[in-house]
């Protein structure tokens, strides 16, 4: 920590502030976002000097020391290493190894099932190393976090972090994992279209039944809420965890590296990076315009055209028709007719294609509100959230109900899932069943937990197994073992089984197949230790040019407003002291830099003593000894 200077020079602190902040984030597949409550209202904070709230979810890992660059610095950069750039991260957590997603087009590179990492979960390698994708969102999380602690002059320990509805118990876990790697407490895990639906609710104060519409980067969500004085209740929910506009640049992508033709070495991963990049441009420029201009060069090769809205149009369609489904399978399950909704919410930047907005409009038959701008949305309810978790207000009557996203259930004989928990259910929710055992003398019980909808077990997902072990010798049919599933208000699932007759119990917090075990988590954080010196200096740095640059301002701010007061030579050593805090703080030694602090404080000790005063005669002015009591 920073050593506190005496003051003469800084403003007043009001220990009332307090010493911490909860804030919301939005942890996207193309951009993130982090938001706060202030003065009663939530607003995002800017992620960079010239003010951009959106910090692009791209990470870049550098060979040797340097550390990983984050944001717009990574997406820059992406060119030039392609490889070691990692963006779309979300779209990767908590999948295994051999996950559909690894399959698609990008510049990525993965790590072989033989990694001496050992696990199942996606790895990356980038700047000589393997990475996880908790380990990549952990990044983001930890830049977002300390902009936020730069903004608001204070620790950042707690947060909201909002998922897609669709994720399931492995994705909420990683995200989990990521957040505490980043060294936050996440309050909860708050799905996104109940973050938008609250940003909606309290800002215009709307009730009724509304669809939350959240098309991203990555992932698509539906859900119908019903928002009646100040209780959010999520009627159903559905979507799908890898669908976005990150899909709508593939679909361009590969058009134009056809066009382009595939040359004598194939698609390397930096004219990937390229053909994804200059899609994306292009969707965004048609967003606003009929026509863009593609311009993609590479190994002696170009391709430059226009590219009608039209054509992307029709690029697109089939992807944006998969949203449909499962608009229409929401209403369903929620016995409402879209005729019934008070409205439509868009969410996610991906609603900005107008193809999207006008086949929204056909699903729901009316125009989808957008007043709120939809990248910021969801970070908005999530720091509306974490405002009331932290116990700060202003609604403390504010209810969330949200809903489990799939059902959730054990296997019995024959491959079958007994589904215990059927999706849509309200969270959190506790449901028990009791099973018996299947054969004489059986004296254990293997319980495999499973997450779908279909019938199945070879269907679903797999996400815990153990055993019941100690059940007594009888009859098929007459042992009977309890079996509870619990899951809490981030969607996370405990098991309990128990054996009715002699009490015997198995309890485990459910780790997916595909997320990070205890050991894996706990090497990261070891690994955090052993670059701790470093962590410290940097951020040690990083405070002290804070308190350097407001020592700077208000040594200015005395020097207009009571110069006169300065005594021979006492501007001159002033004025040196601050040339030499300015050169402090360009350079990476922190300690030189609190020198230099305390050498501008001693030179301007006097002169603060003095303007004491004046402040004292000024406030005295006026007034009679009698005035201010015995």
């Amino acid at each position: 920590m920073s050593t506190p200077l005496p003051g003469g020079l800084l403003q007043i602190f009001d220990p009332r502030a307090g010493s911490g902040q909860a804030v919301g984030i939005d942890l996207g597949t193309t951009n993130s976002l982090v938001a706060v409550v202030r003065d009663g209202q939530p607003v995002c904070l800017p992620v960079d000097d010239g003010g951009a709230l959106l910090l692009p979810s791209v990470v870049q890992y550098r060979r040797g020391d340097e550390g990983p660059r984050v944001g717009q610095a990574a997406r820059d950069g992406a060119g030039d290493a392609p490889g070691d750039t990692i963006a779309s991260v979300k779209r990767f957590m908590g999948k295994g190894a051999d996950d559909a997603q690894t399959r698609k087009l990008s510049a990525h590179r993965f790590a072989d099932s033989a990694s001496p990492l050992g696990g199942r979960a996606v790895r990356f390698l980038a700047g000589g190393r393997e990475v996880t994708a908790v380990e990549v969102s952990a990044e983001i999380l930890r830049e977002l976090k300390r902009r936020a602690e730069a903004i608001l002059k204070q620790r950042v320990e707690k947060a909201v972090i909002t998922v897609p509805a669709y994720f399931d118990d492995a994705q909420r876990q990683a995200t989990k994992d990521a957040g505490r790697l980043a060294g936050l407490e996440v309050l909860r895990l708050l799905n996104e279209p109940t973050a938008a639906a609250l940003a909606y609710g309290l800002d215009k104060g709307s009730q009724g039944t509304f669809a939350v519409y959240d098309l991203g980067g990555g992932t698509f969500d539906i859900s119908i809420l019903s928002l009646d004085a100040g209780v959010f209740t999520v009627r159903s929910t559905g979507g799908d965890s890898a669908l976005g506009g990150d899909d709508f640049d593939r679909a361009l992508a590969q058009l134009f590296l056809q066009e382009l033709g595939p040359g004598a070495e194939g698609p390397t991963p930096a004219l990937v990076q390229q053909a994804l990049a200059e899609a994306r441009r292009v969707k965004e420029a048609l967003t606003a315009a009929p026509t863009a201009r593609v311009e993609l060069a590479h190994g002696g090769r170009r391709l430059s055209r226009e590219v009608k809205r039209a054509e992307l149009d029709a690029l697109i369609a089939p992807l944006i028709e998969q949203t449909g489904r499962a608009c229409r399978r929401a209403l369903k399950d929620a016995e409402l007719t879209a005729e019934q909704l008070d409205g439509v919410i868009l969410v996610g930047g991906s609603t900005r294609v107008p193809a999207v907005r006008a086949y929204v409009e056909v699903v729901f038959g009316r125009k989808p509100l957008s007043d709120i701008d939809p990248d910021q949305v969801v970070a908005l309810g999530a720091a509306v959230s974490a405002n009331l978790l932290a116990g700060h207000g202003p609604r403390p009557d504010v209810l969330l109900l949200d809903v489990l996203p799939l059902s959730l259930g054990i296997e019995t004989m024959g491959g079958v899932v007994e589904k215990i928990i059927p999706r849509n259910t309200q969270i959190p929710i506790s449901a028990t069943q009791t099973f018996t055992t299947f054969a004489d003398d059986q004296n254990a019980m293997d319980i495999h937990v499973l997450q779908g909808e279909r019938e199945l077990v070879k269907d679903n997902r797999s996400l815990a197994r153990f055993r019941l072990s100690g059940i007594p010798a009888l009859p098929a049919g007459l042992g009977r073992v309890s079996v509870n599933l619990a899951v809490d208000a981030d969607g996370l699932l405990q098991v309990t089984a128990r054996e009715l007759t002699t009490g015997v119990e198995q309890s485990v917090q459910v780790k997916p197949s595909h997320g990070l075990t205890d050991e894996e988590i706990e090497r990261m954080l070891l690994e955090s230790i052993d670059h701790a010196d470093e962590d410290v200096r940097r951020r040690l740095l990083a405070e002290n040019r804070v308190e350097a640059e407001r020592l700077l301002v208000a040594t200015h701010q005395a020097l207009r407003d009571d110069g006169d007061l300065l005594n021979e030579g006492e501007r001159t050593a002033i004025e040196g002291r601050i040339d030499e805090l300015q050169r402090a703080a360009r350079g990476e030694d922190h300690q030189v830099l609190i020198n230099a602090m305390g050498a501008l404080d001693a030179a301007g000790g006097d002169f603060a003593k003095r303007r004491m005063d004046r402040a004292i005669q000024r406030a005295l002015g006026g007034h009679r000894a009698e005035d201010f009591g015995a």
